[in-house]
């Protein structure tokens, strides 16, 4: 009779304990992407249209004129590392909700304070950090699952986009980063002792991203003195002539760029300097 029991009782537990797995209706995507100085974090659900329409009015997915996740399940949660700008407002870094209102020709973007909340039950507009309109495009191609991207990455701007079916919307974001280089440069190049590769790093800052080509001619030439056959400072420092109106200068640049470049067996860096020589 024990026997029994044990037998019963241990099948009893396997049943108890079985488990059937199956595949998430909306499978969850974790998003990371370096962005200025820091990064951005997007976790969200990815609802699939299975033959249903995603927008419009009634739709069953993301109705028309109404508060939507942006996603499935929890809400859809972005992290910025660092300050970011959207619309008009700088937003903290922090953890937000996004949620939107899908429309025709224009949607409701919302960054919200609560990006714990399930779906779009627990949104409060009172708890909205900011808003902006953006227009919808239509793309030739339709897709199945609803995806979050970034891209049209330059150092300080960079889109969100969301994609479903045959809509594509664009968020538009944006973050300072001149300020907090401009204080890395000024603390990096006090004292002695400075190495080449930093004055190299601060002349190509102010030449490609400040624009400040006073600066810049400074700076690489302090690269020069601690590094006099590095051809590719030479060409770093006839652009910078070339951009202040110095011709002659430029082509002398050039000049030395291109000999030091063939003594070390770069076609790539003669090229350039050729280049340089022939736009003046």
């Amino acid at each position: 009779m024990k026997k029994i029991l044990f037998v019963l009782g241990t099948f009893l537990s396997l049943v108890a304990s079985a488990q059937v797995k199956m595949p998430a209706a909306s499978p969850t995507q974790t998003l990371t992407q370096d962005f200025g100085l820091g990064k951005i974090e997007i976790v969200y659900s990815r609802p699939g249209l299975k033959g249903r329409a995603a927008f419009g009015n009634g739709s069953l997915l993301a109705p028309t004129g109404i508060v939507w996740r942006t996603g499935a399940n929890g809400a859809t949660k972005v992290t910025f590392s660092d300050p970011v700008t959207i619309g008009s407002k700088t937003l903290p870094a922090g953890a937000y909700g996004l949620f939107t209102i899908p429309g025709e020709t224009e949607w409701t973007i919302i960054f919200n304070s609560n990006s714990k909340g399930w779906g779009s039950f627990s949104y409060t507009e009172a708890e909205d950090v900011v808003r902006l309109k953006v227009k919808p495009e239509t793309t030739s191609n339709s897709t199945e699952t609803f995806t979050i991207g970034i891209g049209n990455i330059t150092p300080e701007t960079a889109s969100i986009s969301l994609k479903w079916a045959n809509t594509m919307v664009n968020i538009p974001i944006s973050t300072d980063i001149k300020s907090t280089i401009r204080k890395q440069i000024e603390t990096a190049t006090t004292g002695t002792n400075v190495k080449a590769s930093v004055y190299q790093d601060a002349a190509n800052f102010y030449f490609d991203m400040d624009k400040d080509y006073d600066k810049a001619l400074v700076f690489v030439d302090n690269a020069i003195q601690g590094n006099p056959t590095a051809y590719y400072l030479f060409l770093l420092k006839a652009r910078t002539q070339k951009a202040l109106g110095d011709k002659k200068g430029a082509k002398v640049s050039a000049e030395t760029c291109v000999k030091l470049a063939e003594a070390a067996k770069n076609a790539d860096y003669v090229r350039s300097g050729n280049e340089v020589i022939a736009s003046l």
